[in-house]
């Protein structure tokens, strides 16, 4: 996880409407978010190597800012990656629809939804060999990808005319279509980085938690920049940005270039791996996340009941029925309800982001204070680029408000954190009375 994790299907197939959008900045925008992402990790390993726990964010949330916060980002998370688990399993059926048209692709998603989910049944264990062969598979399409394509940018295949900077700065340069183009590809791009922060919650039920942590932690930066910063870098380099192949699938499209045989089937097979693998690392978080937030009281406690292998079952089944209750609106309601759902999970995890630093801030002071001995991991620059982080994603949520193409996403998910906060009021309201009621019997009958 701490090597393929970050790697999803949004880079072989949302990075060509980036690049449509924006141009050859787009690589600035990978970037600018990529260099955020680490910011946020440095700041969970740190959290993490202190104090493991399967709610990661959630768990410092409620810790250190208070039960609201804990309870409003574990849920918000747990929607999240529940609607995440509908979409992943719809591309997939999709891609294997290609190869089976007969079988039909509601069939196919649930399919794929329901071996995963056995996987995750089973035991922690085989969740995670899974996603280690899912790991190698993309990491080593990647890296082929990125020796093919610089190969070709340095002339290396004859039959292929070097593009030069030709794709660079001769089609209205490095940014096109204005600055204001990199300001919505970043609101994009945030979501392009599937989980990175799952290898944190996955810490809580390894072995050695802190040599896990700080694996992942230091391998987030050369990974942000091999995978998503280098392969946009020759992507960009190789294909002109406004060019319609783009939008279809760049990394088939570069493959294509060469005349190799079979690339599309090929690349049809990785994306499927990186769809798989997000599917598969979403059940995982959905499941751990609910059975964080029982421990908490956040949630009923039927989703502790674990297996003898340590697998909490019912979380694990409860999230994959709301899944697949996500998955039936696609098709009942494709344009109403389905949309809804997307457009409310938009902006989750930037919201999460914004809590994570706070969190952070919150908890770093105290430890320096009280037990600094603790801080084996520390963010650098500590508070002021804690600070800067979470000056720089509120300053993104409001200029989402601002943008006519992420306003009603930023408005659909605050309004679903509402709701979310109104049952918290609501559990806490109904647990205050359940709890006084208990008192007025016992003291009934102390006086009986």
């Amino acid at each position: 996880m701490a090597i393929g994790g970050v790697v999803g299907g949004g880079l072989f197939l949302g990075s060509g409407a980036v690049i449509n959008s924006t141009g050859p900045g787009a690589v600035f925008s990978y970037a600018l978010v990529g260099m955020f992402i680490v910011f946020i990790m440095r700041m969970l390993g740190e959290m993490s190597t202190v104090h493991p726990s399967s709610g990661s964010f959630s768990t410092y949330a409620h810790n250190e800012i208070g039960p609201w916060a804990g309870y409003t980002i574990g849920w918000l998370y747990w929607f999240y990656w529940v609607v995440v688990i509908a979409i992943e399993a719809m591309m997939a059926a999709i891609i294997i629809h290609e190869w089976v048209p007969f079988i039909p692709i509601g069939i196919l998603s649930f399919l794929c939804v329901a071996l995963l989910t056995l996987t995750n049944i089973f035991s922690a264990k085989l969740f995670g060999e899974f996603e280690y062969w899912f790991s190698i598979i993309k990491v080593v399409a990647i890296v082929a990808f990125l020796l093919i394509g610089i190969a070709m940018i340095f002339g290396l295949f004859p039959h292929i005319e070097k593009p030069g900077v030709s794709n660079l700065l001769d089609r209205g340069g490095l940014i096109p279509n204005g600055f204001d183009s990199l300001l919505i590809a970043i609101s994009v791009v945030i979501f392009a980085y599937p989980g990175i922060e799952i290898a944190t919650i996955a810490a809580g039920e390894s072995p050695n938690p802190q040599k896990a942590v700080m694996a992942a932690i230091n391998s987030v930066i050369w990974r942000i920049l091999i995978f998503y910063i280098g392969s946009v870098t020759i992507l960009v380099t190789l294909l002109p940005w406004d060019s319609s192949s783009v939008l279809e699938s760049p990394f088939v499209t570069v493959l294509d270039m060469l005349g190799f045989p079979g690339a599309g089937l090929i690349m049809n097979i990785v994306i499927l791996v990186a769809v798989l693998s997000v599917l598969n690392t979403g059940i995982y978080t959905t499941s751990r996340m609910l059975y964080s937030l029982a421990e908490k009281g956040d949630a009923p406690k039927a989703f502790l009941r674990v297996t003898k292998k340590g697998s909490p079952i019912w979380a694990v089944l409860g999230s994959v029925i709301f899944s697949l209750i996500t998955l039936f609106s696609s098709t009942a309601s494709p344009d109403k309800l389905y949309l809804l759902l997307i457009n409310a999970t938009a902006c989750i995890a930037l919201i999460v982001y914004v809590f994570v630093a706070l969190s952070h801030v919150r908890m770093r002071k105290r430890l320096e204070r009280d037990n600094p001995e603790v801080l084996i991991v520390r963010m650098w620059f500590f508070p002021y680029l804690s600070y800067f982080t979470i000056a720089a994603m509120l300053s993104l949520i409001i200029a989402m408000a601002f943008m006519e193409s992420t306003r009603i996403q930023l408005f659909a998910t605050l309004a679903t954190a509402a709701i979310v906060l109104v049952f918290y009021v609501l559990t806490k309201l109904k647990k205050r009375d359940s709890d006084q009621k208990e008192e007025d019997e016992d003291l009934y009958r102390a006086i009986k």
